[in-house]
């Protein structure tokens, strides 16, 4: 894809979320989508993943943003789970998830035949690599294919001009040794499947090996350096790619917050002015001092393999940069994004209380029993405003409330806070 067509889209920001506070985390610091897995049937069994009301509750809050979510069903299905998988994904669908991460052929059927309303989204593990299988998805009903991680720069490209199928391809976090979707060395060596989300990591270990009858030390030989793509960012952006796919759900909350922050600055600056793209040394600096391997590389995006891919002395985490680390805290983790809503609420004595709230587009209306003419105590416009504005955990934060109120009535504080509650529900449920 040439410059001025580039122009012309945007590529996705995919972030990933292995707990509830990660994932308010990556839309705060500029997610364009997150993915996530839940209890069952995703390729990371051992993430804290969600439960099912977290999901539910992630794709209502995340749809305020504008804001998609993906789901992980990215496990080999047994025949016996079949029914169970089916019907564990019924009320994700009826919430409004935007896709599932597929990696079961039989399952990818089943689950257009059964949603179709839910995209379909070929996991990596499916290791796609060529035409022929972009095609044969396409005919199951994918609309975006994550393809083999080892494909170059060039057969992504090639790809992207034989078929309209959306392209995602990994741009940070860690990668494996083996082939995509191929690797059976954890489920041989101890019975623990990467195809069934239970991989033990064994290419992390130290192996002796021997070559031509002679013999070599331990040495990390299969640990592959940590993926980051930030220098080639703006070459990534030009073939055309349309999602970009940050790997780490098995990792901290800080962790995904600083790394989407870091590619939406990025992908952001390339779209300002492509012509003078180019990175900060600091910003290279902070994310390699943020839970990321003692080395980097681009990965095969413009290197077909090579033995600086591999870390072979050390494949441990760098130590952390802890003032950074209370940064991120501050700035993406204390506090979750919050949708900006305006309120207006009517009291007059003998007359029903009413609660008005609007956002974006939409907007609902509540009403309460008659308000009260006060025979001592007079209710404030300021004490409805301070329980009005008590939105605590909900997605929400008044950007302008008015308060209607007669001087002469009484309003209990239990009254306001259903009003508020219910308020704050049906507009959720309108959005």
């Amino acid at each position: 894809m040439d410059k001025v067509k580039a122009q012309k889209y945007k590529p996705e920001l995919l972030s990933p979320a292995g707990s509830y506070e990660g994932f308010l985390a990556c839309i705060k610091a500029g997610a364009d989508a997150v993915y996530f897995g839940g209890r069952k049937y995703g390729a990371r069994a051992f993430a804290e993943n969600f439960s099912d009301e977290e999901i539910i509750k992630a794709i209502k809050y995340a749809h305020l943003f504008n804001v998609k979510v993906y789901m992980t069903v990215n496990t080999l299905i047994k025949e016996r789970e079949f029914e169970d998988c089916i019907d564990y994904l019924k009320p994700f669908a009826d919430a409004g998830l935007d896709a599932f991460i597929v990696q079961d052929i039989g399952l990818m059927r089943a689950l257009k035949r059964t949603y179709p309303n839910t995209q379909l989204h070929v996991s990596t593990q499916a290791f796609s690599e060529s035409i022929y299988s972009f095609d044969i998805f396409k005919e199951i009903g994918a609309s975006r294919i994550v393809p083999a991680r080892e494909l170059s720069l060039e057969e992504i490209k090639e790809l992207k001009a034989c078929s309209d199928l959306e392209i995602e391809t990994f741009i940070h976090g860690a990668m494996c040794y083996s082939y995509s979707g191929q690797c059976l060395f954890s489920s041989t060596l101890g019975g623990r499947s990467g195809n069934r989300g239970r991989c033990a990591g064994p290419c992390r270990q130290p192996y002796a090996s021997s070559f031509d009858n002679k013999s070599f030390p331990e040495q990390y030989i299969l640990s592959m350096k940590d993926q980051c793509t930030v220098r080639i960012l703006d070459k990534l952006i030009e073939a055309g790619i349309d999602s970009f796919k940050i790997e780490g759900r098995m990792k901290s909350s800080e962790y995904t917050a600083f790394v989407t922050s870091i590619y939406r600055k990025y992908i952001d600056r390339y779209f300002n002015d492509s012509k003078d793209y180019k990175v900060d040394e600091k910003d290279l600096c902070n994310l390699e001092s943020v839970f990321i391997r003692t080395k980097i590389q681009t990965g095969y995006y413009l290197t077909h393999s090579s033995k600086d891919m591999i870390t072979f002395d050390n494949p441990a985490y760098a130590s952390k940069n802890e003032s950074l680390i209370n940064r991120i805290r501050e700035e993406y983790i204390k506090e979750s994004k919050k949708a900006p809503i305006n309120g207006y609420c009517y009291i007059r004595a003998g007359e029903p209380i009413m609660l008005f709230l609007s956002y974006s587009d939409k907007s609902i209306s509540v009403t309460g029993p008659l308000a009260e003419k006060s025979v001592k105590i007079v209710t404030s416009e300021d004490s409805i405003s301070k329980q009005l504005n008590r939105l605590g955990d909900t997605p929400f934060v008044f950007d302008d409330l008015i308060i209607d109120i007669s001087p002469d009535v009484f309003v209990p504080v239990s009254i306001v806070n259903d009003l508020r509650r219910r308020a704050v529900e049906e507009l959720l449920n309108e959005l």
